[in-house]
């Protein structure tokens, strides 16, 4: 398929003629010249130190002057569509801090069972700041409720550990004072 010459294209062979032989490439070509399109500056080309050019000329600049608001708005305008919201997810809601301290007070009363039934006054405290979390997180909303659901269950552990072991100290001392020798 062939298609129409464009118009103001001039037939080099003459109209309706084809050439008789093709042309020689190494033979320069005939006709005016072709000027060469403006190309954009790279603005990333590196400078060239031997080229004489002037470096620009330095403006002053304060950093503290009041911005200029942009001359067209960056959002919708009246009668356009609303613009969709952001992609993503929601951000998190806050963790709630008495979970946190109910879960590390909580730690630090299983910790705290080495020192003769210590773990378990600690481990009271730790559970109660667990219940008062919950509620806060059921009322207020946020995070955290796993932390405090740790802190109530490693609280109650090292308070019944903590009440085992004062009993089992009880009793060993009673039986001991018990004994003759």
């Amino acid at each position: 398929m062939t298609y129409p010459p464009p118009p103001g294209w001039h037939d080099p062979a003459g109209p309706g003629q084809q050439p008789s032989q093709p042309a020689d490439p190494t033979l320069p070509m005939s006709g005016p010249p072709v000027p060469a399109q403006p190309s954009p500056v790279d603005p990333y080309a590196p400078a060239d130190p031997y080229g004489g050019q002037q470096p620009p000329a330095m403006t002053s600049y304060d950093p503290y002057a009041a911005q200029q608001p942009p001359a067209v708005a960056p959002y919708a305008q009246p009668g356009q569509a609303p613009a969709y919201p952001g992609y993503g997810y929601p951000p998190a809601p806050p963790t709630n801090g008495m979970a946190v301290a109910a879960m590390v007070i909580g730690i630090t009363g299983i910790m705290g069972l080495c020192g003769y039934g210590i773990g378990g006054i600690i481990g009271v405290a730790g559970a109660i700041l667990g219940h008062i979390a919950k509620r806060q997180i059921r009322e207020r909303g946020g995070s955290g409720e796993g932390m405090a659901t740790a802190g109530i269950i490693m609280g109650w552990i090292s308070t019944a550990i903590a009440v085992l072991a004062t009993i089992g100290i009880i009793v060993a001392i009673v039986i001991a004072a018990n004994q003759n020798s």
